[in-house]
């Protein structure tokens, strides 16, 4: 092998060695990125978490299965909710607001049934005045 070759074969080994620590530095980059990017979710979750139970005061007691109650703590353990608790009370709100429509077709009827209550009351109260 002639020195011309060597020397070529040098600068071909040192461009590679280049190119990989530029791949290598850029992987890195995307790597750091997913981090943060994933770091950021996380916070902008458990803010929203903590404002929708901020205003929690009423305390139930539920069963679950034991699926949901392993899904809860999956919740806890990856560090979004505090206890099973927080989570279950957290998807419980979110299923309300999914589901707001129903919930104003029931407050209408709501309203109707206590409505005709206040009828039938008052038809009580006159038939008995009136005996």
């Amino acid at each position: 092998m002639n020195a011309k070759t060597k020397t070529e074969d040098t600068r071909n080994e040192e461009e590679i060695n280049e190119e990989k620590k530029k791949e290598k530095n850029v992987l890195q980059d995307i790597g750091d990125q997913i981090g943060d990017f994933a770091q950021k979710t996380i916070e902008t979750i458990r803010s929203t978490v903590e404002k929708s139970l901020s205003g929690r005061n009423a305390v139930l007691s539920i069963r679950v299965s034991e699926e949901t109650s392993e899904k809860l703590g999956m919740l806890v353990e990856a560090g979004l909710f505090k206890s099973k608790s927080e989570s279950a009370a957290f998807l419980i709100d979110e299923g309300i607001t999914k589901q707001s429509a129903m919930f104003e077709k029931v407050v209408g009827k709501m309203d109707e049934i206590n409505k005709l209550r206040d009828e039938l009351k008052n038809i009580v109260s006159e038939e008995i005045e009136t005996k």
